[in-house]
């Protein structure tokens, strides 16, 4: 058999999916609680995960316009904000198992190993939306703190302030629930060539320290929030105590006329 280069294209979407919903328009499509999986022209493939990712494998770009088009009739909301990416495995027979110059070589190329490259590509593109999204967090709440560094207190409207506590809270949570993206495949323990695909493609696109990444800078919003939060009670509190104070004074004031 000769070489081949075998292409992965991975699109990451905003939106979770279920499974079921997606089902009918893809009618003769494989479906596990873990994928939507579709056999697609000579021996490439449709992937479809519940965590907003798409792969298709060995699928021109021609014809993965259809398959998106389908998927956007069953679910016409689809964000337009995607993230993508792109991966190449070359089949050699006489090659070891391995990355070698940024790319997997494999010996033969299976439908349950194509299906593990499937899965740790949608992994890298949906971990690479999430960390748009942390970043993006991150940035938002450096400009709390380097206003409360300039003025020594925050803003006294806290409304637009809980409702970023609820976005980033929110967002901590849907981050957190992708851990088990990094789960190893159960397919991995039939052949102990996959094992060793899937720990090779983890490393090469990095994916426990990007989490551990998300996680340190999830865990330094949160902690800059609850400072930010406090500063706003305090302030608040402060506030709440002189118009108590200043009552009491009228009273007395209102007293001192009355028997005058």
């Amino acid at each position: 058999m000769p070489d081949r280069i075998h292409q992965f294209y991975a699109v990451a979407f905003e939106e979770n999916f279920s499974l079921r919903q997606i089902a009918p328009a893809f009618p003769e499509a494989r479906i596990t609680p873990l994928e939507l999986y579709l056999p697609l022209e000579a021996d490439g493939g449709l992937y479809i995960f519940p965590f907003g990712a798409v792969v298709t494998h060995d699928v021109s770009a021609e014809n993965r316009e259809p398959i998106f088009k389908r998927l956007g009739n069953v679910l016409p909301k689809l964000t337009k904000q995607i993230i993508r990416e792109h991966y190449s495995v070359l089949e050699d027979p006489a090659a070891p198992i391995g990355i070698f110059d940024g790319m997997l070589r494999v010996d033969r190329l299976t439908p349950a190993r194509s299906g593990v490259v499937a899965l740790t590509v949608a992994q890298s593109a949906a971990m690479e939306y999430y960390e748009h999204i942390v970043d993006d967090l991150l940035d938002r709440t450096g400009k709390l703190v380097q206003r409360l560094e300039s003025h020594g207190t925050v803003q006294f409207r806290v409304k637009p302030l809980h409702r970023f506590i609820g976005e980033s809270i929110s967002t901590r949570t849907e981050v957190l629930s992708i851990l088990h993206l990094l789960d190893k495949p159960a397919a991995t323990w039939d052949d102990p060539a996959m094992d060793r695909i899937y720990d090779d493609l983890r490393d090469e696109f990095d994916l426990v320290d990007r989490y551990a990444a998300l996680a340190s800078k999830l865990q330094s919003i949160q902690d800059s929030l609850v400072l930010v939060l406090d500063v706003a009670r305090e302030r608040r509190l402060i506030l709440l105590e002189v118009v108590v104070v200043l009552l009491i004074l009228l009273e007395v004031l209102l007293s001192f006329a009355h028997f005058a």
